[in-house]
């Protein structure tokens, strides 16, 4: 694995010492105007001040924006990010400068020469949860030991498409020589591939957190001489056929150019033909291909299409051997989102073999 990679941290914002701030006796109204006009604003008493305007911002979007079909909620999602992000908390010596607020260990891990500078509230509010699930780990169903995600890298919270797919290996009786995982993320398809007796799994993921937070993860256990990791698009450095091919992509198409997190989420539509195009060159002629998918973007009408079906029946390089699905669990009754479309939700794996 490159060792020189650069991970993806929040940028530092340099101290305004004329900056508008806000604590939990200022009016509302002229900060909202303040955030509504581009210009930040600094919570500077109570770490607690922040979810307050956070609370308020929330109201003033429901005023102003519907917030009902799937459309509408992820253009609210973006008003909403487009404000909370002028909110800042300010840094110093690795610590947040407000009262009661959380000790986070990536800022001693990303900013150790940066002793003085600001960062927006969410990217705080962000750094905190991910700290948690990092230092305290997470249970994954069909993972042995708790997963500690790096700060960055999209993880599963729903496990329908882990059980499907650790089931598909159960009964897989191919050989069990080399697979490749493509977008890795925080790791879990490649460690059930180990699981189940893969001698050696190339990942590669677009993310340079999920390569760094994975390799940290694995340390110099026999873990890291059976998984290799490179970052890149796709393949990445990996060339050489394999008996087994590993794909689960985003499962939402791409209204905008995504980045980030979003790309963990959201599709282009380049993806899946460069991908297929690729995997073409590297299935061995006996090797199997899966991907797994979800027919959510069909359910909630944010497509006609569907981007496996496609494949199958223009690409003319892979046929059908076989599809499983799932059913997802129903929503929480604690979420406030119209969720009716989960009780027809599924997850998909598709095993594909050469034409």
């Amino acid at each position: 694995m490159n060792t020189d990679i650069k991970i993806n941290k929040p940028r530092p914002v340099a101290i305004n010492k004329n900056q508008k701030t806000f604590q939990k006796e200022t009016e509302v109204k002229p900060i909202i105007e303040t955030l509504a006009a581009g210009e930040t604003v600094l919570i500077n008493e109570y770490y607690s001040d922040g979810i307050l305007l956070l609370k308020e911002i929330h109201k003033y979007l429901r005023r102003k924006l519907p917030n009902k079909t799937l459309r509408e909620q992820r253009e609210y999602r973006e008003a909403y990010h487009t404000f909370s992000n002028l909110i800042l908390l300010e840094v110093k010596d690795q610590l947040l400068l407000v009262k009661k607020a959380p000790s986070i260990g990536w800022l001693e891990k990303f900013y150790p020469d940066n002793k003085h500078f600001a960062l927006s509230f969410p990217e705080v509010q962000g750094l905190n949860s991910s700290w948690q699930w990092y230092h305290n780990g997470i249970n994954i169903p069909v993972l042995r030991n708790k997963l500690r995600p790096y700060y960055g890298v999209y993880f599963p919270t729903r496990f329908e498409h882990l059980i499907l797919f650790d089931n598909w290996l159960k009964y897989y009786d191919g050989p069990k020589k080399t697979a490749i995982d493509v977008g890795v993320g925080c790791g879990v398809l490649s460690l059930q591939m180990v699981l189940h007796g893969f001698q050696k799994v190339f990942a590669t993921d677009t993310n340079p957190n999920a390569i760094v937070g994975l390799a940290e993860f694995m340390g110099t256990t026999k873990l890291s001489r059976k998984i290799e990791l490179d970052v890149g698009h796709l393949f990445a450095a990996w060339k050489k056929e394999t008996e087994l091919i590993v794909f689960n992509p985003p499962w939402l198409p791409a209204t905008r150019d995504v980045d980030g997190m979003d790309a963990a989420i959201y599709y282009d539509n380049t993806l899946f033909p460069e991908f297929f195009a690729e995997a073409k060159k590297r299935l061995s002629p006996d090797g199997k291909l899966v991907v797994i998918f979800s027919n959510l973007a069909l359910i909630t009408k944010v497509t006609t299409s569907h981007p496996i079906a496609i494949e199958l029946a223009e690409g003319n390089r892979f046929q059908l051997e076989k599809r499983y699905t799932k059913k997802v669990s129903a929503a929480s009754t604690k979420t406030k989102r119209d969720q009716h479309w989960r009780a027809t939700e599924e997850v998909e794996l598709w095993v594909l073999k050469h034409n």
